[in-house]
């Protein structure tokens, strides 16, 4: 029997109830890196609400390697303990948690969206920003082209920051490798010119991620999954494709990476993207197939239907869903019932039940 969204998953030793999953999604409310009240209700209401991982959004592993001023960090012990309410309370409600592992390269050094500039000044926290080459994206100014010593220290701070998710209880640490940030500019010609190991070929180019990953899975331990998110392709000529994604998923699945969570774009701000429903779980679908590795799939999935059919016809192993759990962060809850799957509900939750519970036993 084909499965569904709602049937569970395991993966090393850690069970998902489910296969309906909360995308990472940046929520800028973070003091210097440290996560606070606003952190603990979101993510909190997403794990109350059924769904099987809560993956919490893109967190630096050093300051200068945040999106903006406002994201998450993990490269100190008071960040990590930040997060410990919430890794909690999400598994006193049977919901495992992940968190993702990032650096946003040239992309970095943001104020918040909501502010009425994007670039920060030194006076409002900025830094200058790290890539691969000395090459902005779009009208940003122009990072720091990283040198091989810096190269290795980052490969530390990502180690040290996974050591403290475990430490605090995280269950799935997640690379983020996608949307142009750091490891996607090595891997994309587009953005990186580097005449030495870590550019030119293909090899070269995935050499950054997968010494990252290869690390980070030395000190994580073997009963906890390793995921990566990738860009599958720049959706621009000359730039990452698909088939260099399912080559690169290959290879992590040999160092020891268990689901690659597929997405694409962000790494050049004038791609000509086609989107619509589902629009990259082709994507999943391809590297899963190609490469034998689980794969999520992300983008633009809204519809319990679309959802379940995602699952049920094998084009990926778990939905990955944002902008639908930010409108109602009991999702899952109120998809199974439109599909006519009972699922367990929080007691506090029962009387809102639309499907009647089982009659007791005689």
């Amino acid at each position: 029997m084909p499965n569904s969204m709602f049937d569970p998953l395991k993966i090393r030793e850690v069970e998902f109830l489910n296969r309906v999953w909360v995308s990472p999604m940046c929520q800028y409310s973070a003091t210097n890196g440290v996560v606070g009240e606003w952190h603990r209700i979101h993510l909190g209401a997403f794990a109350s609400g059924g769904a099987g991982l809560v993956m919490v959004e893109a967190t630096a592993v050093v300051a200068n390697g945040r999106i903006s001023t406002g994201c998450s960090g993990l490269w100190s012990h008071e960040h990590a303990q930040a997060f410990a309410p919430v890794v909690d309370f999400a598994h006193s409600m049977g919901t495992r948690i992940g968190i993702q592992l990032a650096h946003a390269g040239r992309k970095g050094s943001t104020l918040l969206p909501w502010d009425d500039h994007v670039i920060a000044s030194a006076d409002e926290g900025g830094w200058v920003t790290d890539a691969p080459s000395s090459i902005s994206y779009q009208d940003f100014p122009v990072p720091h082209a990283l040198t091989i010593s810096e190269i290795s220290n980052l490969s530390q701070q990502f180690v040290s920051a996974a050591k403290r998710a475990i430490t605090v209880g995280f269950d799935v640490i997640e690379l983020h490798a996608a949307h142009g940030y750091l490891f996607h500019q090595f891997f994309s010609p587009l953005s990186n010119k580097r005449e030495d190991q870590y550019g030119g070929s293909f090899e070269n180019r995935i050499r950054f991620l997968c010494e990252v990953a290869r690390a980070v899975r030395a000190v994580v331990p073997q009963s906890n999954p390793l995921f990566v998110r990738i860009s599958a392709t720049d959706w621009v000529g000359g730039g990452w494709t698909l088939e260099e994604s399912i080559e690169l998923a290959k290879t992590l699945k040999e160092i020891g990476v268990d689901l690659i969570d597929v997405s694409s774009g962000g790494l050049v701000h004038d791609a000509k993207i086609t989107t619509g429903p589902g629009y990259q779980v082709e994507f999943a679908q391809a590297i899963k197939e190609s490469s034998g590795i689980l794969t999520s799939a992300v983008g633009l999935i809204t519809e319990p239907s679309q959802a379940e059919q995602i699952v049920q016809l094998g084009q990926a192993d778990a939905v990955m869903l944002g902008r639908a759990m930010l409108r109602n962060p009991h999702w899952p809850m109120s998809a199974a019932e439109d599909l006519g799957i009972r699922i367990a509900w929080q007691k506090q939750f029962e009387r809102a039940r639309k499907i009647a519970p089982r009659p007791s036993p005689q």
